[in-house]
């Protein structure tokens, strides 16, 4: 014979392993803090100055 479950628990489990699911989706999309955020930005800002910093003013032959 089976063990006894407790239909209404058993309902709450489910529908908290679905909501988990769904926000470690979402963390993988959209999952940058606001720190990392402005991290990555300056990143990608210095390294576009560095790059317009190695360009010749010289027109294309």
């Amino acid at each position: 014979m089976g063990e006894v479950v407790n239909l209404r628990a058993a309902r709450k489990t489910q529908e908290r392993r679905a909501k988990r699911a769904q926000g470690d989706t979402n963390a993988a999309k959209f999952g940058l803090t606001k720190a990392e955020r402005h991290r990555q930005k300056a990143e990608s800002d210095k390294a576009r100055r560095d790059l317009d910093g190695h360009k010749t003013d010289r027109a294309p032959e």
